[in-house]
């Protein structure tokens, strides 16, 4: 069984105003967890449950699943949108520590598969 994989990440949180405050955001991912979801906790502590395939869809191009909308920002970021009853929350994320999540999750699901030998 793989380990939890985390990663530690700094976010933007884009406001109406003229400025946008950093905030930390944990991502999640259980190997064991059959439905490839990624948790991205705020230090609010507030939890969005988030499609793997969906984080990485938003990097190339708009996308959205539900109440979580991402699309790239640039070259070097990526966009949250994020809509619960309490309203909307949009973040700006640097994809380097995405990224490198990203590929540390898809590493502990294919490492099982190897092992066993099924594709």
């Amino acid at each position: 069984m793989s380990p939890v994989i985390e990663e530690h990440a700094r976010a933007r949180l884009i406001t109406d105003g003229p400025l946008t405050r950093p905030v930390p955001v944990d991502l999640r991912y259980d190997p064991a967890d059959e439905s490839s979801t990624v948790h991205v906790s705020f230090a609010s502590g507030t939890d969005w449950a988030v499609g793997r395939d969906l984080l990485e869809s938003g990097l190339r191009f708009p996308t959205e699943r539900g109440n979580v909308r991402v699309w790239p920002c640039g070259r070097a970021q990526l966009i949250v949108e994020l809509h619960s009853a309490d309203g909307v929350e949009v973040f700006q994320i640097d994809n380097a520590p995405l990224i490198r999540f990203l590929h540390r999750t898809y590493e502990a699901t294919a490492a099982p598969a190897a092992a066993t030998g099924t594709p």
